[in-house]
């Protein structure tokens, strides 16, 4: 099983609009120490060894907090329960780190 580690992702403000993942070259920086800013998850720690090692993107590129990015990492086919050899007690921090972020800088709930 990988040893993921997860960190509170760094932004700078919030948007609601729609979502994709982002690609490395999306970011100002190949400085994984500062993208990794923009992940919850990394399977080598943070800063990652390699880019592919981040998961769970919920701030874009420009350093906004994405509502939308919540909702998908906290459900349904691209969430953090969907990625291999996530332990069942981190996927369960990360959901609950998503829904405080949700609830704080939203004032919404994400539902299960």
């Amino acid at each position: 099983m990988t040893g993921y580690e997860m960190h509170e992702p760094d932004y700078s403000g919030t948007i609601e609009e729609d979502w994709d993942d982002p690609q490395l070259n999306d970011f100002e920086t190949d400085d994984l120490g500062e993208v990794d800013d923009h992940f919850v998850l990394s399977a080598s720690g943070f800063p990652p060894e390699n880019f592919s090692d981040l998961k769970v993107p919920v701030v874009d590129p420009e350093g906004d907090l994405n509502l939308k990015a919540l909702q998908t990492a906290h459900g349904g086919a691209h969430s953090v329960e969907a990625i291999d050899d996530v332990d069942e007690d981190l996927a369960e921090e990360v959901k609950e780190l998503l829904e405080e972020l949700a609830s704080e800088e939203f004032d919404h709930e994400l539902g299960d």
